[in-house]
């Protein structure tokens, strides 16, 4: 089979996208606007939510939300050893204490018995990741919140409404999914989902809040203050502004900048309407992956089942019996063959940023199991059938020798 180049994850943009950019460039409003509201209300209606807010990217509203709930020094915030930095990132950039819990054996969820024994009075919120676009078993998570429900202690009105431990979602792999019957996003109390360049449904750089309608919480408050959040404090947006004589506006506080634009959420808006088909055909190429995998000493992530809907976002596979070295050894012959593979992910100790904060890999075993031998294969929609065909082939080929 002739030699082809198989890129890992690009864009899928046509000119569905170009048009609408145009257009936004064309209406003299290229900053936040009518079609990030039009986003925003795509979003929370896709989710079942009542509220949806879009920023510009998903650690932007992780943040934004642990702001929110004033989550500072002296409080601590629990995410998984295996997943991307952002997931931990935020919860430094606010000032709180991260505690990181190991996966479970053979598994990319976190060891949801660890998360237990993690939870302390200063426990304000947990933030799972529902990798590769599963989500993970929110039974069980709620189910640890409420057993530890005595131990919580709110420090403002938000954390208040929930009083126990918040679940923020890390669903940036996960726009469209579904557990039990429900969408992602209306799942956790909070979710953060991103529209990175090489997400499913892109808007360049984005991402978007949900969250669950909760008695105590005014929803329209709360968008309000992300906005303020956003928007330097500022109690008025330029769409506000425009309005005939409201050009008054105050600064509420010092706060930041990263906001979306209607720019952004122009290929949002034609990304959006072509969401189902795109989501379809991932299904098909994990499909094809799987089937063509069985048999084969490889582990897959489980992405469809009865009671759950994957995006379909990362085919990762895990190289049973394998070292490192090993495991690298495939990618670079896979590269050879003109297949950009990846890695998802390196467990979080083993970066230096989070071994200066004091954490071990020897800490998290199953984390590093998981990780010395996995490889992502390339999963997007500008796959054709012979594209996939030559993967697999490739793939088969190398691991059997």
């Amino acid at each position: 089979m002739k030699t082809r180049n198989i890129p890992f994850s690009p864009p899928d943009i046509t000119e569905a996208e170009i048009q609408e950019v145009a257009e936004a460039l064309r209406s003299g409003w290229i900053t936040t606007g009518p079609r990030t509201k039009e986003f925003e209300r795509l979003i929370a209606n896709k989710c079942t939510t009542s509220k949806a807010v879009c920023l510009n990217s998903a650690t932007a509203c992780m943040e934004s939300i642990l702001r929110a709930l004033n989550i500072g020094p002296g409080d601590e915030v629990i995410t998984s050893a295996y997943t991307y930095t952002a997931s931990a990132s935020v919860v430094c950039h606010v000032g709180a204490t991260l505690r990181l819990v190991d996966t479970q054996p053979n598994s990319f969820e976190m060891d949801y018995g660890k998360l237990a024994d993690s939870i302390n009075e200063n426990t304000k919120v947990i933030i799972p990741v529902d990798l590769g676009g599963v989500v993970c078993d929110y039974d069980k998570i709620f189910e640890v919140v409420e057993s530890k429900k005595h131990l919580f202690k709110p420090n403002n009105d938000l954390q208040a409404a929930f009083g126990r431990v918040v679940v923020l979602a890390d669903g940036a792999h996960a726009f469209g999914a579904d557990w039990h019957g429900r969408p992602c996003g209306s799942i956790a109390d909070f979710t953060s989902f991103s529209f990175h360049a090489v997400k499913n449904l892109t808007t360049a750089e984005g991402g978007a809040l949900t969250w669950v309608d909760r008695e105590g919480i005014d929803n329209e408050a709360l968008y309000k203050h992300f906005q303020l959040l956003s928007l330097h404090g500022q109690n008025k947006d330029a769409l506000a502004k425009t309005k005939l004589g409201s050009w008054e506006y105050d600064i509420i506080a010092p706060y930041y900048k990263c906001n979306m634009t209607d720019v952004m959420a122009a290929i949002g808006l034609a990304q959006f309407k072509r969401y189902p088909s795109l989501l379809a055909r991932r299904r098909q190429i994990i499909n094809q992956y799987d089937e063509a995998l069985k048999g084969m000493p490889v582990q897959v992530l489980d992405h469809y089942g009865d009671d759950h809907n994957s995006t379909g976002h990362l085919y990762l596979t895990r190289l049973l019996g394998k070292t490192v070295e090993e495991r690298n050894e495939v990618i670079v012959k896979m590269a050879e063959r003109g297949i950009a593979c990846n890695v998802h992910y390196k467990p979080l100790p083993m970066m230096t940023a989070y071994r200066a904060l004091g954490f071990d890999i020897k800490d998290y075993p199953n984390a590093f199991k998981q990780y010395e031998n996995e490889v992502t294969l390339p999963l997007h929609t500008r796959l054709s059938d012979e594209d996939v065909a030559y993967v697999i082939e490739n793939y088969c080929d190398v691991i059997a020798k």
